[in-house]
């Protein structure tokens, strides 16, 4: 993951066009992808960590191979994110981002 802060004009376009994959099924955040490509978005970005990372890269192939031919990936970053637990324990996750785009 980059620590670049993007202006705040296209922060909240990209924010917009973010999906977090979490425990849902995986069908909600194929609904998801596709609901913001037809409201005219050019890119979408899959956001996920741990576990749900198979979840993400499942999403994106649903809705490559299956709905949307046009849509290819454009980036995949991975990295890892430390999380703070309450008792103050730290541990390392790993992330994904999936960029699609048409």
């Amino acid at each position: 993951m980059t620590n670049d802060k993007p202006n705040t004009e296209n922060a909240k376009q990209n924010d917009s066009n973010t999906i977090f994959i979490g425990k849902k099924a995986t069908m909600s955040y194929v609904l998801a992808v596709m609901t913001q490509f037809n409201k005219g978005s050019k890119q979408v970005t899959l956001k996920a960590r741990g576990k749900t990372i198979s979840k993400a890269v499942d999403v994106a192939q649903i809705v490559i191979n299956r709905f949307i031919n046009e849509v290819k990936v454009v980036d995949i970053k991975i990295g890892t994110e430390e999380l703070t637990a309450e008792d103050g324990k730290k541990s390392r996750i790993s992330a994904m981002e999936i960029v699609l785009g048409k």
